[in-house]
């Protein structure tokens, strides 16, 4: 790591990216709609942008997101852009690694919530927007957190139902089904024995 100094770049050498939607067609359907500035223009796989470089003391277009051919006979296009193999092993690896914390590698059904996970950061992870932050991996971790929570989430709720047909059914619920009927009903006892105690002991508090 190494600090640089500002005064030491070339101002004609740099490359300057500034977030815009001016060159991505408006929406008209949505616009009775709209709540944010990217809801008036049709929907992309990633937060627009456009690169200007300085010739002379003037700025200078010299790329644009979402386009094909040069910057005059060229056209909007959604389709040429897309997860590099490169980004794509990164999420791979990102799932793994997340899914062997302690309180995931657990779950029998972790190799599902895995999956999930890598289809939901090959739908959002180009949606990355650097003009709101600067850290791509947080926003790759709280991907995973939410996806990997959703799973367990749905599994818990299939869980109850299952049990709950197994009870009526006059089967043994789930092992955990259990352990959460043992643990209420021994705090009903302790309860009461404390209630036995106060009376016992002429308070009531």
């Amino acid at each position: 790591m190494f600090t640089v100094d500002p005064s030491d770049l070339d101002p004609s050498e740099l490359v300057y990216r500034v977030m815009t939607f001016q060159h991505i067609p408006e929406d008209r359907k949505k616009k009775r709609k709209a709540r944010k500035v990217s809801d008036l223009y049709t929907r992309c796989n990633f937060p627009p942008f456009k690169h200007f470089i300085i010739v002379n003391g003037t700025t200078k277009e010299v790329l644009r997101s979402h386009w094909e051919g040069d910057m005059i006979s060229g056209n909007f296009s959604t389709t040429h852009g897309k997860t590099t193999d490169g980004l794509a092993r990164i999420y791979l690896k990102l799932c793994e690694r997340y899914s062997m914390k302690s309180n995931w590698r657990g779950y029998s059904y972790v190799d599902e919530m895995r999956d999930n996970a890598i289809l939901q950061l090959s739908q959002v992870g180009l949606q990355f927007n650097e003009f709101k932050g600067q850290n791509p991996f947080a926003y790759f971790t709280a991907t995973l957190s939410n996806s990997f929570t959703r799973v367990l989430n749905l599994e818990r709720k299939n869980q109850d139902i299952r049990d709950n047909l197994l009870q009526e059914a006059g089967q043994m619920p789930s092992f955990n089904r259990q352990l959460e009927h043992e643990e209420r009903e021994r705090s009903k006892w302790d309860e009461r024995i404390d209630q036995e105690r106060r009376e016992a002991s002429g308070t009531n508090f």
